[in-house]
């Protein structure tokens, strides 16, 4: 996918949607100092250029009663597996995110459950009973320190080691 060139504009437009995908677009176009139909033509572009690929409502698991974070490196025996593995976890309502990596494991999950017999159930009778799972390694969260979007901008250059 080529990449979109997001200029200033955009970039404050970004900025205010992920700070609140709600803010009516007449707000934003104050803020921005534009017409709200520039919002709407902006925002249309950026979706269609793969910028903006949606927008969700946030859900705190716990209030939902899910009270264990975890992830879960899994390696897979053979590499043949690796798409009938995913299909099977995407299939488990309980990972919320899955990652193919490099290193020790081919996937990292990201799963959330009621306790930890919950997520020992998952781990030990979904997981591991999938074909072509050949080992799994848990990894509790103990607190989410933050969690952030990508940044839309940034004026800071990374320090360069010397």
């Amino acid at each position: 996918m080529a990449k979109y060139n997001v200029d200033t504009i955009d970039q404050k437009i970004l900025r205010h949607l992920i700070s609140n995908a709600r803010m009516p677009f007449l707000e934003i176009a104050r803020e921005c100092g534009i017409s709200g139909a520039a919002i709407h033509q902006r925002v249309k572009k950026l979706e269609e250029g793969g910028v903006i690929t949606g927008s969700r409502l946030e859900i705190d698991p716990k209030a939902l009663g899910n009270d264990v974070c975890a992830y879960v490196g899994i390696q897979i025996s053979q590499s043949n597996f690796y798409h009938d593995v995913i299909e099977s976890l995407k299939s488990i309502p309980e990972i919320v995110e899955c990652h193919f990596i490099t290193g020790k494991y081919s996937v990292f999950i990201k799963l959330y459950c009621k306790d930890n017999e919950h997520l020992m159930n998952v781990i030990l009778n979904i997981i591991q009973e999938i074909p072509g799972v050949s080992q799994t390694e848990t990894f509790l969260s103990l607190d989410q320190s933050f969690e952030r979007q990508v940044s839309v901008n940034s004026n800071i250059e990374p320090k360069r080691s010397r």
